[in-house]
Formats: C-alpha cells, sequence, structure tokens
C-alpha cells in the first residue's frame, strides 16, 4: 500500500472539485473546495522530490494542456496523465513525459463501454502503459462503472469478473468513489473489500479520505493492497486532514505505524 499523489487541473488551475457536481454542459452547479495559488509544475516537483512515483494528473475538461505539458516537463516519467486521452493522442502524451495515460471518457461513454476502441488502444500503445479509470457509484447495493462526467450509470459493475476482464488490456485502474468523491465524509468499505479481494495488477482508490482511521480501514480491508490518494483533505490542496510533509513521511516508511 502507498500513497500516490494527484494534480486536477480545471480552467489551467490546479483545483480539488467535487467530481459528482462536474457536468458537460454547465459549470452553474460545479462545487470547487479549493483554488491552488501554485502552478501544475510546483506539485511535480514537490512530488519529485519526495519520490512520490505513480500518481496522476486530470485534465478537467478543455484549456488544460499548457499547464499539463509543464508539470510533466518537471518530472519526465513521474505522473500519469488521464482527461480527454484518446487513441490519437495517447501516443504525444507519452512523448510529452506522461509514464502511463489514463483512459476514461474514450472507453466509457454516453452509458456504455466501447471494447473495440479499449482493445485498439492497448494494442496501440501497450498495456503496460494503459490505466483504466473505472469510476463508479453505488446502486441497489452494486458499483456501477459510471461515464459523462460520472453522470450516466453503464450496465457493468466493479467486480472481480470485470476487473479480470479490464486487466487483460490495461497495466493498472483508478478508481474514483464519484458519490463520496471530494465531500471528506468517509470511505466507501464495500468497494475498498472487494478491490483488495481481487488485487492482480495495481489499484489506486480515491474518494472520501479525511481521516487516519479512514488510511487505516484502506490498509486493513484492502489487505495492504490498495494504493489511494487524497485530494480535498490535504493542506497542499486546503485540507485539515493531513498535512503533505506527515503523509509523505509515512508512506516512506510504508505506513507501518497506523
Amino acid at each position: 500500500m502507498k500513497f500516490r499523489p494527484c494534480i486536477d487541473l480545471h480552467q489551467g488551475k490546479v483545483k480539488q472539485i467535487v467530481g459528482s457536481t462536474l457536468s458537460n454542459n454547465s459549470s452553474k452547479n460545479l462545487i470547487t473546495n479549493f483554488i491552488s495559488e501554485q502552478s501544475a509544475a510546483w506539485y511535480a516537483k514537490l512530488y519529485r522530490k519526495d519520490h512520490l512515483s505513480g500518481g496522476h494528473m486530470i485534465q478537467l475538461g478543455n484549456g488544460n494542456e499548457t499547464s499539463a505539458k509543464q508539470a510533466l516537463s518537471a518530472w519526465p516519467n513521474g505522473l500519469q496523465i488521464g482527461g480527454g486521452i484518446n487513441s490519437e493522442n495517447a501516443q504525444k502524451w507519452l512523448e510529452a513525459g506522461a509514464s502511463k495515460v489514463i483512459i476514461t471518457s474514450h472507453i466509457f461513454n454516453n452509458g456504455e463501454i466501447h471494447f473495440d476502441r479499449l482493445k485498439y488502444l492497448s494494442d496501440l500503445i501497450g498495456k503496460e502503459q494503459l490505466v483504466l479509470d473505472l469510476s463508479c457509484r453505488k446502486l441497489n447495493n452494486q458499483y456501477f462503472i459510471v461515464t459523462d462526467r460520472w453522470q450516466k450509470f453503464t450496465k457493468v459493475t466493479v467486480d472481480h469478473q470485470s476487473l479480470d476482464f479490464f486487466a487483460r488490456y490495461c497495466s493498472e485502474f483508478l478508481i474514483h468513489a464519484v458519490d463520496v468523491e471530494g465531500k471528506n465524509n468517509g470511505i466507501e468499505q464495500d468497494l475498498i473489500s472487494e478491490l483488495g479481494r481481487w488485487q492482480k495488477i495495481p489499484i489506486t482508490y480515491a474518494g472520501g479520505i479525511s481521516t487516519w482511521e479512514d488510511i487505516k480501514s484502506i490498509k486493513t480491508i484492502g489487505e495492504k493492497r490498495i494504493d489511494f490518494t487524497i485530494g480535498s483533505a490535504l493542506d497542499i490542496f486546503g485540507g485539515k486532514g493531513f498535512t503533505y510533509h506527515d503523509l509523505a513521511k509515512e508512506n516512506a516508511n510504508g505506513f507501518q505505524k497506523i
């Protein structure tokens, strides 16, 4: 288990946004927890200094390419990138310095999953450079993959059968628990338990982590197999749950004290 840092970009700025309020059509209902005065490159340099590899940078909408490329230049091969990635630009982002590309809407769109695109892209760049975002929401006690800024449900649940299938085409999963993402109200323990029992390739969990008890639960329930990321609760994103310094220190020590 390790801490994976993140950078969320919206309109060229590093922000923390409540994911479930994102929409393709309007920003009227968008809830923003934090807007940083620091650039994406500043965060990349910070993570590089503390050897926090494997983090992800997500472009939320248009207008983020310049900031994203500056961050990748600040730490070549140190960050994964997602947001607007497709078969036409994936290789370009890898050449720009991304360690891996994260695929979301190119594969998961309008409540559907485009398996043909997934296979083509995996063959094109190689599965080792591909991360799938299987962000999900709970419905009738099951976690369904959601699309279109997390607003539309697919018919595919996040379970061992679907994880086995998708793992044929990628090297990692990034999984946002959308219902709790950005709200600092605790984690989705049932989802983490399901992921911890499977774990055949690396998984990074995101959503609701706000206390050290949450991290302890991820360690226990996830059987020390699930990596995690923290956004709104972290002091460098305006949060009060964790200091970045303490989290980086515990990560270096393997979270042995929790």
